[in-house]
C-alpha cells in the first residue's frame, strides 16, 4: 500500500488529504500549527466545505489518516510526499515561494530513501526544477546518494465542490521527468484511472503552466462577462440573456458567465497576478490578462457608484449586507468583492447590518482590523434587513434564493435592494414595492 505524506493542511492540503485517505491509502497530514493538528486529530477541520467533516471523520475512524506536527517523522515513513503549502502574492504580484523552498529543504534533510515530492501547490513555471535542486542539494550535503523524483501535480479544485472536484476530477495532469514516478501518480489516482478520468501527462514546466493558463482563462470569461454588463445597461439589453445564448455555443459554454460584483478567493486574484508577473520577467506583456484584473477591479467600484448614483449621499445610510464570502458554500473572504464594497461605502460614511452562512467569523476577525462600522453582526438574513435602509446582495447562499421579500422589505426603514447577483426579478420585486437594481439588466 502507498503510504502519502502531505504537508500543508490548508485549503488544498487538507482536502487532498482526506479524499487520498477516502480512496484508501495511509495519509499523513503535516502542519506546523499546533492547535490546527490537535482540532484536526478531533475531527474538526479550520475550514468549511461540504462534506469535507464527514469525510473527516470516517477517515480518522478507519485510521486511514492522521496529523502531526513531525515532518521528518512523516516524510521517512511514507512513499510520496505532496507539498501543499500557501504561496501567498507578493507586492509586486509574484507568488511567494518561501513556504514551498523551506519545505524541500526539510524533505533534502530528512529523507533517507527513493521519494516522490509532488507540488500540489499553485507554484510558477520553474518551481519543480527549483525544488529538485534545493532537495539534491540538502541531500549532498549530508554526503548521501538517495534518488528521488519530482512531479507536478496541479488541483483544480472549486471551492464549495472540492469534494466534488477531487473524487470526479475533470482531469489529472501529471507532470513528470520518469517513466516511475507516472506509473506510481497513476497508481495513487487508481479509483480516477479506472473510472476512466482523462490523465494528461506532460513535462513539469508544462503542468506548472496549465494551472496558471486554466486560472487565468475563467478569471477572463467572468471579467468579460462583467464588462458586458455595464453595456448592456447603457443600451437596454439583458445580461443574463446574452449570457444565455452565448453559453448555448458549444465553443464557448455556459459556465463563469453569470454577470456579479467579480470575482475573489484565494485563487484568480493571486494567480492572475502571479502570470503578469512571470510574463514580464521573460519580456512577454500578457495584455488579456492584465486587462482582466483591471476589468474586476472596476467592477467592484462600479457596484458602488450604482449605489451613489440610486441613493445619492450615502453619509449615514445604514446597509444590510446579505453575504461576505467571495462565493456560495465556503466561508473563504480573501479578495472577496464585499470588502472592497464595504470599505468604500464606509469611507462615504455607511454603516452595516451584515450576514452570512458561514463567513462570520472570519469576516469579524478582518472587519476587526479595519476602520468599517459594523452595528451587528446578525443570525440570519431578516434581522440584517431590520432599520436599514438598503439590502446588498453579494453572496449568492441558496437560503437568499428564496427570501420572504414582504419580511425584509417589512423591516426594513427605506426599501432599496441591490441584487449584485441577479437572483430575482425587478418587476416581481418592484411589485413588492422594492427601488430594486440588478448588475447588466435595466
Amino acid at each position: 500500500m502507498i503510504k502519502i505524506a502531505i504537508i500543508g493542511s490548508g485549503y488544498v492540503g487538507l482536502v487532498t488529504a482526506i479524499c487520498l485517505s477516502d480512496f484508501g491509502w495511509r495519509v499523513t497530514c503535516v502542519d506546523k500549527n499546533e492547535e490546527i493538528i490537535s482540532q484536526l486529530n478531533k475531527g474538526i477541520p479550520p475550514i468549511y466545505e461540504p462534506n469535507l467533516n464527514d469525510m473527516l471523520l470516517r477517515n480518522l475512524h478507519y485510521r486511514r489518516i492522521d496529523f502531526t506536527t513531525h515532518l521528518k517523522q512523516a516524510v521517512i515513513g511514507c512513499d510520496v510526499i505532496f507539498i501543499a503549502v500557501g504561496t501567498p502574492e507578493n507586492e509586486d504580484g509574484s507568488a511567494d515561494l518561501t513556504n514551498v523552498f523551506e519545505v524541500a529543504r526539510e524533505i533534502g534533510q530528512s529523507i533517507d530513501s527513493y521519494k516522490i515530492v509532488v507540488d500540489k501547490s499553485t507554484v510558477p513555471i520553474g518551481t519543480g526544477q527549483m525544488v529538485k535542486k534545493i532537495i539534491r542539494e540538502e541531500i549532498d550535503a549530508r554526503g548521501l546518494n538517495i534518488n528521488f523524483d519530482v512531479v507536478s501535480n496541479p488541483e483544480f479544485l472549486r471551492q464549495g465542490s472540492a469534494i466534488q472536484d477531487f473524487t470526479h476530477a475533470d482531469r489529472v495532469v501529471i507532470g513528470a521527468e520518469s517513466q516511475h514516478a507516472i506509473e506510481v501518480m497513476k497508481e495513487v489516482y487508481r479509483v480516477l484511472y479506472i473510472n476512466e478520468t482523462p490523465f494528461l501527462i506532460v513535462n513539469i514546466e508544462t503542468a506548472e503552466m496549465v494551472k496558471y493558463a486554466s486560472n487565468a482563462f475563467l478569471a477572463t470569461k467572468i471579467s468579460f462577462v462583467n464588462e458586458l454588463s455595464e453595456l448592456c445597461e447603457r443600451v437596454g439589453a439583458n445580461i443574463q440573456q446574452v449570457s444565455k445564448g452565448m453559453g448555448m455555443d458549444g465553443r464557448i459554454g455556459s459556465k463563469f458567465l453569470h454577470a456579479g460584483p467579480g470575482y475573489g478567493g484565494s485563487c484568480f486574484p493571486k494567480d492572475t497576478k502571479a502570470l503578469v508577473h512571470i510574463g514580464e520577467m521573460q519580456n512577454c506583456n500578457l495584455g488579456i490578462i492584465k486587462a482582466t484584473i483591471e476589468a474586476n477591479e472596476k467592477q467592484k467600484h462600479r457596484m458602488v457608484d450604482m449605489m451613489v448614483r440610486e441613493m445619492g449621499s450615502l453619509k449615514g445610510k445604514c446597509f444590510g449586507v446579505l453575504g461576505l464570502a467571495f462565493k456560495n458554500s465556503t466561508d473563504d473572504i480573501r479578495e472577496s468583492p464585499s470588502l472592497t464594497i464595504l470599505r468604500e461605502l464606509a469611507m462615504k460614511g455607511s454603516q452595516f447590518k451584515v450576514y452570512d452562512p458561514k463567513a462570520m467569523k472570519k469576516a469579524s476577525q478582518w472587519f476587526a482590523t479595519k476602520e468599517i462600522p459594523i452595528i451587528k453582526y446578525c443570525e440570519d438574513e431578516y434581522e440584517a434587513a431590520e432599520d436599514v435602509d438598503a439590502i446588498i446582495l453579494i453572496t449568492e447562499w441558496n437560503q437568499f434564493r428564496s427570501l420572504n421579500v414582504d419580511r425584509i422589505k417589512s423591516n426594513m426603514r427605506d426599501d432599496y435592494f441591490f441584487d449584485l447577483r441577479n437572483i430575482y426579478s425587478k418587476e416581481a420585486m418592484n411589485e413588492k414595492g422594492f427601488k430594486y437594481f440588478s448588475v447588466g439588466r435595466i
